[in-house]
């Protein structure tokens, strides 16, 4: 089967024609500042025949827990989540839309929250009144897609199954998050009810005391749609230097730029904590494993949060990785790996399943 992916990222769309043996036929990748709708509709022409279209959707709220085929009613639940990941779905149903008008082949929503939709109860859960949890406030978890590839792909390059790994893996892009995965599945994870909480991220603040959120609505009257809009837009390494690009950043900061250096270290010390504390839902650590834009190009990144981790004898010794690579292995410790994020082959893959079941 070809599969024809698209994923509207935070920063960027990428389309792709997929293979059967994950070989991407045709490809497109634009930034924000791209007309999205004209550059699919041009790509589908381009890209001929295919068997689907699979669409990375952030967010599957509670009802959406698979890959699934999208129809109105599905269309319906995937529009009530959209509130969820104000970032991201907005710009990804409207490419949706656009498919479905533009080719009659199937139109399958590839959800991120699907991998970790059979979290264990204690590390779904919020400590909040049961008529919200009723309402689905709960621990959804991002970046599934990449975190389902990442840890098929370190068992290929460890030469053992997914299934008798346990994993910590770092997806850090412009959003950032990190996952402990135990026998091919997530325990646990550092994004929550929106991609909005964990780690310091290009744009977004990551966890913040939501004490300081209530002082600042009543205290200073920041309304809950600026607050929205400056937690996602103007938080993370924007708020802390100005920059939101992490290379920009590492030169500013190598040329001496005291704000940037500030952000870098606040960044690497919030990613270490994160990655720190998912190890408790683990028994061991086999490897930590990079993977996102960042993840995959910033050797400084991928050092710094290994010398924070010595205590889970992590190593900080690092080789060079210009693709998928084991860049540690030290006897009795755990490994460290790059993986190439590649959403667009699980996407695929998850369609192609689907379609032939």
């Amino acid at each position: 089967m070809r599969i024809l992916t698209v994923n509207v990222g935070s920063s960027s769309l990428k389309l792709n024609v997929v293979g059967d043996d994950d070989r991407v036929e045709e490809e497109v990748e634009v930034d924000a500042r791209a007309d999205h709708a004209t550059v699919l509709r041009t790509f589908i022409a381009r890209a001929g025949t295919v068997d689907a279209m699979a669409h990375r959707l952030v967010h599957g709220g509670p009802a959406i827990r698979r890959a699934t085929i999208v129809d109105d009613t599905l269309r319906g639940e995937l529009a009530a989540a959209a509130a969820l990941a104000p970032l991201h779905m907005p710009p990804a149903l409207a490419l949706l839309d656009e498919a479905r008008a533009e080719s009659d082949c199937p139109q399958i929503a590839c959800v991120d929250t699907a991998f970790h939709a059979a979290m264990p109860g204690a590390a779904a859960t919020y400590a909040v009144p049961g008529e919200w949890r009723e309402w689905g406030v709960r621990r959804y978890g991002f970046h599934g897609l990449s975190y389902a590839w990442a840890s098929r792909r370190t068992g290929e390059l460890l030469d053992r199954s997914p299934m008798d790994l346990q994993l910590l893996i770092v997806h850090a892009g412009s959003g950032v998050s990190a996952c402990a995965v135990k026998n091919g599945r997530s325990v646990d994870t550092t994004m929550g009810f929106t991609p909005a909480e964990g780690a310091v991220m290009a744009t977004r603040s990551g966890t913040v005391d939501p004490g300081a959120l209530l002082w600042l609505q009543t205290m200073h009257q920041v309304t809950a749609a600026d607050m929205t809009g400056l937690l996602e837009h103007a938080s993370g390494l924007m708020g802390l230097c100005g920059l939101s690009d992490l290379r920009e950043i590492e030169r500013e900061a190598a040329q001496g730029n005291a704000a940037c250096t500030a952000a870098i270290d606040v960044y690497v010390h919030v990613l270490g904590r994160c990655i720190a504390g998912l190890a408790a839902s683990l028994e061991r650590v086999d490897a930590l494993v990079f993977t996102g834009g960042v993840g995959e190009h910033s050797s400084l990144i991928r050092t710094r949060v290994c010398m924070r981790l010595r205590i889970l004898r992590v190593p900080s010794l690092l080789a060079p990785a210009d693709a998928d690579a084991v860049i540690a292995s030290v006897a009795d410790n755990p490994a460290v790996v790059v993986v190439t994020a590649r959403e667009d082959a699980q996407m695929a893959r998850e369609a192609r399943e689907l379609l032939s079941a």
